[in-house]
């Protein structure tokens, strides 16, 4: 079978593999075994964003689960970290999200957490995949296979949304509600269910962007990786700012008052800094990706906070915050965990710090962003056939040791392949936009020329 779990789940287009009905059951199956060891009583809780495939994944889902003799309830359509605090919460065994984030509509996926909360170890991801590796195994829990005849299981839905609510208005205490006008964009996707409610209940004036799905529209020309349309929103209704989510909610993507974006690099910065002069800031040290910029480390170490880079995925950040006994981290993208709060990122927990920041400090958001200096980034992607080491072909080798040297501690290069694409993307940070953009260029071309042909 190959690999099944990437950086973020089981993804895929729908009703292909691996998200086709035999595959998803198999899955459900081995899910349930996994956690169960042989024991009855195991409970899964599973909710999903607004894709027209959610539902019937669902359902076969809950058909594998049924054969090892593990239930699933669904909470409908809700954001992934509000299944993975209501999981813990209501003592289910695990929890299962069917979304595909910030894809398009005919892409979906799986992803699990813990009891705990926490996403699914890769240890236990391996032991799944063997499970379904295993062909004898397969053959003893046939009833796991779209030809056994068994149909898709029904589903008890519940209704959870106030318990979630509950836990996200904590965060932003009475006397830091000072409402306005703010834009937030659901993406048409699974925070439409409680994003407005959540704002309108906090006393802002919320202007709806992207509340409006139809099972195919998720994404589309808005959210997180379309901030432009929220920004415009600001600008012309005369917003305080702007909140774009993605799909599935996980993550946020900010716009000032001036319609300009504010990343996730600026919103580590921001809440740690306060952090910090609450007495909150663990160790005083954040997590952030190879890919956060390095004006961001500049500014903490500048604030007296250590940062701690971990490689790019929101899980490998929570490792890290676990490890290390952390309580804040990110990514660029928009992902940022409070680990006080939850052990996955959430848009709508990181809006409401975020604006409790603005609160207590008085300040606007383009100012508080404002103490972010960015140095020049460049990202070029490069198809590739297969992953090798470039360090082993010496005519490459040579290209990245001498932008290194160009570099002379005034910038960062970054060389990694992608972990969902066949690509290798190749990063430069520095204080020349045009001289490090042609720097990219050279080893893009090296690699051209000597990875492609081999």
């Amino acid at each position: 079978m190959g690999r099944l779990f990437g950086t973020d789940g089981v993804r895929g287009r729908a009703g292909e593999y691996p998200l086709d009905v035999p595959t998803i059951r198999r899955l459900g199956a081995a899910l349930a075994r996994a956690l169960g060891h042989g024991r009855g009583g195991i409970q899964f809780l599973a909710g999903r964003d607004t894709r027209e495939s959610g539902p019937w994944i669902e359902r076969e889902l809950a058909a594998g689960f049924r054969s090892q003799g593990a239930t699933l309830v669904s909470a409908g359509v809700m954001p992934t970290p509000a299944i993975a605090y209501l999981t813990q919460r209501m003592g289910y065994t695990a929890g299962v999200v069917i979304s595909a984030s910030h894809n398009p509509f005919e892409d979906n996926g799986i992803k699990v957490f813990s009891g705990t909360g926490e996403k699914f170890t890769e240890a236990l991801e391996a032991q799944v995949e063997a499970m379904m590796d295993d062909r004898s195994w397969g053959a003893a829990h046939g009833g796991t296979d779209a030809a056994s005849g068994a149909g898709p299981a029904e589903v008890e839905q519940i209704d959870c949304r106030e318990a979630y609510l509950d836990h996200l208005l904590r965060i932003l205490p009475a006397d830091a509600r000072r409402g306005g006008p703010i834009a937030v964009d659901c993406a048409n996707g699974a925070t439409t269910t409680v994003a407005p409610q959540l704002f309108e209940r906090l006393g802002f004036d919320v202007r709806q962007v992207g509340c409006a799905p139809d099972g195919r529209n998720i994404n589309l020309a808005c959210g997180s990786t379309a901030p432009e349309l929220v920004a415009k929103t600001v600008v012309e209704a005369g917003c305080r700012l702007g909140i774009a989510c993605d799909g599935d909610g996980d993550r946020a993507i900010f716009v000032d008052r001036r319609g300009r974006i504010v990343d996730g690099d600026a919103v580590m910065l921001i809440c740690a800094k306060q952090m910090k002069v609450e007495g909150r800031l663990k160790k005083d040290t954040v997590v952030a990706t190879v890919m956060s910029n390095v004006g961001l480390e500049i500014a903490l170490r500048e604030a007296g906070i250590g940062m701690v880079r971990s490689p790019v995925g929101d899980k490998y950040v929570m490792d890290e915050l676990i490890k290390r006994g952390l309580s804040l981290g990110g990514e660029q993208s928009g992902h940022v965990i409070f680990s006080d709060d939850l052990f996955t990122g959430d848009g709508l927990a990181t809006s409401l710090h975020v604006l409790r920041t603005m609160a207590v400090t008085g300040r606007e958001l383009d100012d508080l962003a404002g103490e972010l200096r960015k140095l020049p980034q460049v990202l070029l992607n490069v198809r590739v056939p297969r992953r090798v080491d470039l360090r082993t072909i010496p005519a490459v080798a040579a290209v990245l040791d001498d932008v290194e040297r160009r570099l002379a501690g005034h910038g960062r290069l970054l060389v990694r392949y992608s972990g969902t694409e066949p690509l290798l993307r190749i990063m430069l940070e520095g204080r020349d936009e045009p001289e490090i953009r042609r720097w990219a260029e050279e080893i893009a071309e090296a690699v051209t020329e000597h990875v492609q042909s081999r």
